[in-house]
This record gives C-alpha cells, structure tokens and sequence, in this order.
C-alpha cells in the first residue's frame, strides 16, 4: 500500500489547527488580555521558528557581528546546511578572512546564539567573463585559444 503524504499532512495541520481552537476557546474564558510578547514567543515555538529566526538576525546584524572593518568589505551570502557562505570585495580581502577563519567562526558562534553555522567558505569577487563581448564566436574557446 502506498503512502500519501499529501493527506497525512492535511490531516497534521488539521489537527493543529483544532488544538489552537482550544486555546483561543481557553483564552476566552480568561479575563486579562495576554501580552504580544508572550503570544508571538509562543508562536515562534510552535511553529519551530527560531532556528530560522537566528539566521536571520546573523545576516542582519552582520556588522555587530564580526566588526565594521571585515564587515566593509565582505558580506554573508547564503547559509545552507550549516555553510556560511561569504563574499569578499577583494581577492586579498578573501585570502585574509580564510586566514582567520577559526577566528572568525568562534566570534559568529558567539555572538549569534542560534544560528547553526558549522563551517565558513569564502568566495572572491566575480571573475571577469570572456565569453560575451564584440569579438566572441559562439562555440569558439575563447581569447585564450592564441596557440591554434
């Protein structure tokens, strides 16, 4: 017999949403309003957001993170799986930040609680394309090909 997982997570998030009925019907009864705080703390909770939550306050708190100098010249791109990924302005600012990448990766840890980054890569800028110009033959190999 095979699976459907399309009707098992209907079935999951009905559930769910009958268990938040009970709450709002509990609620009710109460005669104080809660507080924002609490409620969007539960949510986060619920919804299992905080992971998501860290990563994000990394990305935007980057220049507290790791100073206003590295912060200048280089900027978090993605964090995938643990991976963050770090683009430098320069390719001597890329081969510094790999230099202090202990460093640098024990400061993020700490300073940004939550946010699971296992390991860094950094990238250099982009490199010029020779593939697109006015003397390009498409199929051709290039301008390098000058040894016939």
């Amino acid at each position: 017999m095979r699976r459907d997982i399309a009707r098992e997570l209907f079935r999951s998030y009905r559930t769910k949403s009958r268990k938040t009925n009970n709450q709002e019907e509990d609620r009710s009864k109460k005669e104080d309003p809660e507080k924002l705080s609490n409620i969007l703390s539960d949510l986060v909770t619920i919804r299992d957001w905080k992971k998501g939550i860290a990563e994000g306050t990394l990305f935007t708190k980057w220049r507290e993170i790791v100073g206003n100098e590295i912060a200048d010249h280089c900027e978090p791109i993605t964090l995938f799986e643990g991976r963050l990924t770090i683009k430098a302005e320069s390719t001597s600012w890329a081969t510094q930040l790999r230099l202090i990448t202990p460093d640098l990766l024990k400061n993020i840890r700490s300073r940004s609680e939550g946010a699971l980054v296992d390991e860094l890569t950094v990238i250099g800028p982009n490199a010029p394309s020779w593939k697109r110009g006015l003397r390009t033959i498409r199929g051709a190999r290039g301008p390098r090909d000058t040894y016939g």
